[in-house]
C-alpha cells in the first residue's frame, strides 16, 4: 500500500444519519469525514457496509 495524500482539513466525526428505505425510515450511528462544510458517510447508514470516501456521496452540513 501507498499514502497518495494526507487530508489536513478533514474531521473524523460519528453521524446519526437517518435514510428512507422505501416507506421505512431507519436511523444509525454513521462514521462519517466532515470536510470543506460536507458529511462524508464513509459506511451505509441501512446494513453497516464499508463505501469509499466520495464527494459524490456527501451531504451538505452548515458549521
Amino acid at each position: 500500500m501507498k499514502i497518495l495524500k494526507v487530508f489536513d482539513q478533514a474531521e473524523l466525526v460519528l453521524v446519526d444519519l437517518e435514510v428512507n428505505l422505501g416507506k421505512k425510515i431507519q436511523s444509525s450511528p454513521t462514521l462519517c469525514i466532515k470536510m470543506d462544510g460536507k458529511i462524508i458517510p464513509l459506511h451505509s447508514a441501512h446494513d453497516g457496509r464499508p463505501i469509499l470516501m466520495n464527494m459524490e456521496n456527501a451531504i451538505d452540513f452548515p458549521d
